[in-house]
């Protein structure tokens, strides 16, 4: 028994270390601008003296950002140390739970590993077109979230309902939005193993309501009425809007209920009983979240609900279809062979290492504490970090990370400095947390014409809003007075 269960652990960690090496490793970059700096700046409240607000306020309903830096703080532990501990952790969690559900569903071992497998090589996989990977390349309160809400959904398939509760409630604490999912979720597949059928299609569309709705109640803000601003920064994200979707998006959306739909009837006829129930979860929770989906995007009324994106919901289905794939495959396909086995790994790891390494071509792969980067940008964010005042105020390009090579990377979280708001991230802010919109409008606008800025241009803003830094392209526009550059940035003081 204790050999089996050390076994399962090693295998666990194997394919942990698997899935990070092969999803890669990029703290600060797209929402770690908000989440990266909120712990820093809870570890050292002097830093961002400036429009702190782009991050802080917005993560007033979770206890993420304040359980790491506490972590952080207790253990000694450096922050970017910490990071990395948990990002791992999260990994290693999420298929330890994919690996407790697919023991449940499959008794043959290499169907669940094979589940497990598949999903540890696809976790940078995107759900249709919500914008959400299955798991984050740096460390997300989403990741967490989803690893604890997938243990939850575990103890429900083992009938051990109540391990289930503290969970989800664990999870609401650190990401009300995808807890709810979650929640929603565990109530189908918990009506699913104990109701008949016919009570359960009864009950699912007040019990689905219910669970969606407690997403709301922390963030009662977002009922506000909408003001043009918040409207011109919502326009900005496609994704919110499902008459935006392309066909293929739309298709991914789809499939995966069509395809749960097959399971279950499958399933059924074929006596498998908690793999019928389960699919049948997974569907009608899908079917009647699709439903309040369209119906939250397609009101007018309710058009201050978009920021919640209901089709994130095709996060967790999207989990279970890749996890339910890779365990069929292992059942069906690979067997015992052990070329074929490794024939599947390295197509399923090879093709997403290879995806990673195209998306973040400027910079490594793993971007672990200590190392030098080559990125010209991180350069930069680091010597701004070690040779700035803490107070010092920032402007650098409002369209800076979509720059070539930069790879969305956060100088707000990196460089551990203030900022004026950009025209990317604090954008999407700006739709969570629509009192910003005025000041991001204001500031937005003030870096217009950005390429042909002069000398008077920057001395104009430090007048305007007290920024007393600057990061330029090299070489710098004349008369800004530049303390450090490399082949193409400049860091500079405004006089």
């Amino acid at each position: 028994m204790h050999s089996s269960r050390k076994r399962n652990i090693l295998l666990v960690l194997a394919f942990s270390i698997l899935a990070f090496v092969v999803m890669g490793y990029h703290p600060g970059i797209e929402d770690d601008s908000v989440y990266l700096a909120a712990v820093k700046s809870n570890m050292n409240p002097a830093l961002y003296p400036h429009d702190a607000e782009f991050f802080r306020t917005q993560l007033q309903a979770t206890l993420f950002d304040k359980w790491v830096a506490g972590f952080a703080y207790w253990t000694g532990i450096p922050v970017a140390a910490t990071e990395l501990l948990w990002q791992f952790a999260s990994i290693a969690l999420i298929l330890f739970g994919c690996w407790s559900i697919a023991r449940t569903l499959f008794r043959d071992w290499r169907a669940q590993w094979a589940g497990v497998a598949m999903v540890g090589a696809m976790l940078t996989l995107p759900a249709a077109g919500t914008a959400l990977y299955l798991a984050d390349q740096h460390l997300h309160p989403r990741n967490v979230a989803t690893a604890i809400i997938l243990l939850a959904v575990s103890r429900i398939l083992a009938e051990k309902r109540w391990q289930a509760a503290p969970l989800l409630l664990l999870s609401f604490v650190l990401h009300p939005i995808m807890a709810a999912m979650g929640i929603s979720f565990c109530i189908f597949l918990t009506l699913a193993m104990m109701e008949p059928l016919q009570d359960w299609l009864r009950k699912q569309r007040w019990t689905g309501s219910s669970a969606t709705a407690a997403a709301f109640v922390p963030l009662g803000w977002m009922f506000e009425k909408p003001t043009p601003l918040w409207r011109q920064a919502l326009d900005t994200r496609d994704y919110y809007f499902l008459s935006r979707w392309a066909w293929y998006e739309w298709l991914g959306a789809i499939a995966p209920l069509f395809l749960f739909f097959l399971l279950w009837r499958i399933a059924e006829k074929q006596g498998k009983t908690l793999l019928a129930r389960f699919a049948l979860a997974v569907f009608a929770y899908g079917v009647f979240q699709q439903a309040v989906a369209m119906a939250m995007l397609g009101t007018p009324a309710l058009v201050r609900l978009t920021p919640l994106q209901p089709m994130r919901y095709l996060h967790l289905i999207y989990f279970f279809m890749v996890l339910i794939a890779g365990s069929l495959a292992g059942k069906y396909l690979l067997k015992a062979r052990i070329w074929r086995w490794a024939l599947f790994l390295l197509i399923v790891n090879g093709g997403m290492f290879a995806a990673q390494k195209q998306q973040f071509s400027g910079s490594k792969h793993l971007e672990l504490p200590g190392r030098q980067s080559a990125n010209p940008w991180l350069q930069a964010f680091d010597w701004v970090r070690q040779n700035t005042p803490t107070d010092a105020y920032f402007v650098l390009d409002p369209r800076y990370m979509a720059a070539p090579g930069e790879d969305y990377h956060s100088f707000r979280a990196l460089a551990e400095r203030s900022q004026l708001a950009d025209a990317l991230k604090d954008t999407a802010v700006v739709t969570q947390v629509p009192e910003l919109g005025p000041v991001w409008k204001t500031q937005v606008d003030a870096q217009a014409g950005w390429s042909s800025f002069k000398l008077a241009d920057f001395e104009r803003l430090k007048k305007e809003f007290g920024v007393n830094w600057a990061l330029v392209s090299y070489p710098q526009p004349a008369g800004l007075q530049c303390r450090w550059h490399n082949d193409l940035l400049a860091v500079c003081q405004i006089p």
